[in-house]
């Protein structure tokens, strides 16, 4: 396909994802089933146009003054490619199966409208209920902290120390030109293609033999953050996939024991081939049956509970732009109910001098500070860690000048870190 149609192509993908409210990874797959022609390169450029235009969907319809799909896509040729207008208008000439020429309208747009006037939520590119929320937490960096959002996610791998070195992962993945990531002591960080896609891992037998894992630096240094030690007793209570279970069982050099437990059984079945290609052997996953109380035997005894919160996602939008644009003001409520409840649950399974270390992939105050302040109000028998014990403790000094500014736990951002935007927070108990 030649560019021009890939564009018409990403054109109708949007609209599709607009007529039917549903995932673009779902659309994108669908058109692909329907065009069986597009080959494989033909699909990820279309998946990369429509994402680019996800990622900046509404500065793309203020520059163009309507939020079509067409119109979109022709704002984020300029704003997320940097395109010309010259250069748009040779891609929308009409003929075969490029898109229709540019209207004097739009080329007039293309040419002069930018983003002076435009709304924190427009220049900063997420839903317009959510400003107050990111204006509260960053006040005027609100829009440069939103916009670091809307930019592309590197490919971030975590070393898996019972397998082997960062030294020996940089020469084994010499070819895909990785390199150390600047906080993370484990993590290695993979360029993206022109185009915007990562590098293929699936046949790399590095990945395939368990010495490097997908994760994201910032996910990493969560993990870190919880200062797991050998031969101590973890429970990660919402393990999801493990991939935290995974980065403590490499700290805990298979000494001690970690329980992987969800309260969702589904989200726990990637864990066990995961476990297995790393070489984890001290994790026990304890997967829900019925209303059996499958972790009773833990109670009061464990020496970290890992809550990784359920949540908005609101700091992953560089990897996931659709998600930012289906999330609803419900889905903030039940998740800060669940949060909640994971946090009391937690509680239960702390020993005297224990901990919790409670992490979101979220920027929003409402599921981080606030949720820890009302957990410590109704708990008079935790206390919160500073900033600086926890990454004293984890052996990262450097990170305690990420120490949230609304008084609890260490925050992490794009703009700040390079890193997807998270939390983590430590509470102790007495």
């Amino acid at each position: 396909m030649i560019p021009a149609a890939r564009i018409a192509a990403a054109i109708e993908v949007l609209a599709d994802i607009e007529a039917r409210r549903r995932p673009a990874a779902d659309a994108l797959k669908d058109w692909g089933l329907s065009h069986r022609f597009a080959g494989s390169k033909d699909r990820a450029a279309i998946g990369a146009l429509v994402f680019d235009a996800l990622r900046r969907r509404a500065s793309s319809a203020w520059i163009m003054g309507e939020e079509s799909p067409r119109a979109i896509m022709l704002g984020a040729l300029r704003e997320a490619r940097g395109m010309s207008l010259d250069e748009v208008s040779s891609l929308c000439t009409g003929e075969g199966h490029a898109p229709p020429a540019l209207t004097e309208i739009e080329r007039e747009r293309l040419a002069h409208a930018d983003l002076s006037g435009a709304p924190v939520h427009v220049a900063g590119d997420f839903a317009e209920w959510l400003e107050p929320s990111f204006v509260a937490v960053f006040g005027e960096a609100a829009i440069a902290q939103a916009q670091a959002l809307s930019a592309r996610a590197p490919v971030d791998l975590r070393v898996n120390t019972l397998k082997g070195t960062r030294e020996k992962a940089l020469a084994a993945l010499a070819h895909l030109n990785p390199a150390p990531t600047p906080l993370s002591p484990l993590g290695l960080r993979l360029p993206l293609s022109p185009d915007g896609r990562a590098a293929p891992l699936a046949a790399e037998p590095a990945y395939v033999k368990g010495l490097v894992e997908i994760q994201d630096e910032g996910s990493q240094l969560a993990a870190l953050l919880g200062a797991a030690k050998p031969g101590e007793q973890v429970l990660d209570l919402c393990a999801g996939g493990g991939g935290k279970t995974l980065a403590f069982a490499a700290m805990m050099g298979n000494k001690g024991q970690i329980y992987a437990s969800d309260s969702d059984g589904r989200r726990l079945m990637p864990i066990y081939p995961r476990l297995e290609r790393a070489g984890a052997r001290n994790v026990q996953v304890r997967a829900p049956r019925g209303k059996a109380d499958v972790l009773a035997d833990l109670a009061g005894r464990r020496d970290l509970v890992l809550v990784d919160a359920p949540c908005t996602g609101t700091g992953t939008w560089r990897r996931n732009p659709d998600a930012k644009w289906r999330i609803r003001p419900g889905a903030l409520e039940e998740r800060i109910k669940e949060q909640d409840a994971a946090l009391a649950a937690a509680a239960r399974f702390v020993k005297p001098g224990g901990r919790i270390l409670y992490a979101t992939c979220s920027l929003l105050a409402e599921e981080n500070e606030e949720r820890l302040k009302a957990f410590l109000a109704s708990h008079p028998d935790f206390t919160s860690a500073s900033a600086e014990v926890m990454a004293q403790k984890a052996g990262l000094p450097e990170l305690a000048r990420c120490a949230s500014p609304l008084g609890i736990g260490i925050r992490l951002t794009p703009l700040a870190n390079g890193t997807d935007g998270f939390f983590a927070g430590e509470l102790v108990r007495g």
